[in-house]
């Protein structure tokens, strides 16, 4: 390939109108059209003559041990339109010399925003609610109805500061929470932002009012948030789910939702998507929504951008921010 030409890539999901304009503008972009199978497609393309440097994708397509192995020999990256990783192999990507890049920061203040709207519906009752005005079962108002709980004064402990955790912080205490937080190691409170660290996932559940779950997943975190943790909980304690639904263990969190030893939940993300546990659907104090942290046409474009951008950055032997290996 030379200097000038383009990298050549096969795009194995399919984006919005604008983000694909942008990917056949920087690269010399194929399309998969087989969206169910995607990498028999590019398989099927290599075998006719085509050469790929580049595998574009996103959570739908898994990146597994088995998958890289079997990727043309010419591809030198693998570009996933997400901040999350877990559906890469690191190891089997290292193994094969592969660049691997990512969307971190662009989505950021998308799923900070959806963060606390999941927080706000669960602590408002919104499925009753939805429920109730959408079933044209709503009689008339009274002081009983749908009581929920006001958030301001209230603690809201986050699971994983990273920056999507301290996002959520500054807008959470904008509506008057305190915020405590466990992390790996302390963030940084030379700016006086009143984050609370608690040395400990345990400590934290147990002075939360909200548990936000903002933490990658990761062999660590996957099923944490489980029936010991949820043990030192208080009664009205409300679980918002934004990072990735393995970290729930959902027959624990279930448990603690039908028991009434928790008030509520509201959920982004969950265990083996789009399949949802069914038991969710028959409990009213469950919040759900289908992974939308990340659906706003800005962080969608962004996304888009900032692989643009890294990947052209490396083609000329520059060091982008966005590569994750």
């Amino acid at each position: 390939m030379s200097a000038e030409a383009k990298f050549r890539v096969f795009v194995a999901t399919r984006f919005l109108a604008e983000v694909e304009a942008a990917f056949d503008d920087a690269f010399d972009a194929t399309f998969a059209t087989d969206e169910a199978a995607p990498l028999d497609e590019l398989a099927r393309l290599v075998s006719s003559g085509a050469r790929f440097d580049v595998v574009l994708f996103s959570l739908n397509v898994r990146m597994g041990a088995e998958e890289i192995a079997a990727l043309p020999e010419d591809v030198v990256a693998l570009a996933t339109y997400s901040v999350g990783t877990d559906h890469i192999d690191f190891e089997a990507a290292a193994a094969r010399s592969l660049a691997v890049f990512n969307t971190p920061r662009v989505l950021a203040d998308s799923v900070a925003e959806d963060a606390i709207f999941l927080m706000l519906a669960g602590a408002r009752r919104a499925t009753e609610s939805i429920d109730l005005i959408r079933e044209r079962r709503w009689a008339d108002w009274t002081p009983k109805q749908l009581v929920g709980v006001q958030l301001s004064g209230r603690t809201l402990g986050i699971l994983g500061m990273g920056d999507i955790g301290q996002r959520i912080a500054t807008r959470a205490q904008a509506l008057g929470m305190h915020i405590a937080y466990h992390n790996r190691r302390p963030v940084e409170e030379g700016d006086g932002r009143g984050f609370g660290f608690r040395e400990t996932p345990e400590a934290l559940v147990a002075d939360s009012d909200v548990l936000m779950i903002a933490c990658p997943s990761t062999p660590e975190t996957r099923g944490s948030v489980n029936a010991a943790l949820l043990a030192h909980a208080r009664a009205d304690l409300i679980v918002v789910n934004i990072a990735r639904g393995d970290i729930v263990e959902d027959d624990d969190l279930i448990a603690a939702l039908e028991s009434g030893r928790i008030r509520g939940a509201a959920l982004d993300v969950f265990a083996g998507e789009p399949e949802v546990d069914e038991r969710y659907f028959a409990l009213p104090n469950v919040f759900m929504v289908p992974h939308i942290g990340s659906s706003t046409i800005e962080a969608r474009l962004g996304m888009g951008r900032i692989l643009v951008e890294g990947l052209t950055a490396w083609r000329a032997g520059e060091a982008p921010a966005n590569r994750a290996a």
